[in-house]
């Protein structure tokens, strides 16, 4: 497959919201796009981003995302970086395209200093677990809560 990691672009944003909504459904969750194109331009385009994107580019589509961001360990008394998501569409997988991603947050991640990178998967995606254990990373078992605000 030929294609291109390059950082997401305003004009990707109609395509991101539909990937965003495409990752929901793969991992059992509620997506709901209203808002969320004006929500994803103003945390990746304004002075001081909140989130960090690349995209992975084909000659006319969009087939895949990574989004990051950079946060603060106690523990580690250090900055690390976060990958929120990491989404490849089903035509898109089995290129290794996936490690190049994990690859350039890494490359990013040591640019900033940061003193590990960490990220969250759902147990029953079993592909993408082995994939993780594959590259050398370690899972730990822990539940995700959420409260709304």
């Amino acid at each position: 497959m030929e294609y291109t990691i390059r950082k997401c672009e305003i004009a990707d944003l109609p395509k991101l919201v539909i990937l965003c909504q495409k990752h929901a459904e793969f991992e059992k969750a509620d997506y709901d796009p209203k808002g969320k194109e004006e929500g994803l331009k103003e945390a990746l385009f304004n002075e001081n981003p909140k989130l960090f994107c690349l995209v992975v580019a084909t000659d006319n589509d969009i087939v895949g995302y990574v989004s990051y961001n950079f946060t603060y360990s106690t523990w580690s008394a250090g900055d690390f970086i976060y990958m929120d998501c990491l989404f490849l569409e089903e035509k898109a997988r089995n290129f290794g395209i996936g490690e190049v991603l994990i690859n350039k947050l890494k490359q990013i991640g040591k640019e900033k200093n940061c003193v590990n990178m960490q990220w969250r998967t759902p147990q029953f995606n079993e592909r993408a677990i082995k994939f993780y254990h594959r590259i050398g990373a370690k899972g730990k078992d822990k539940i995700c809560f959420f409260l709304d605000l």
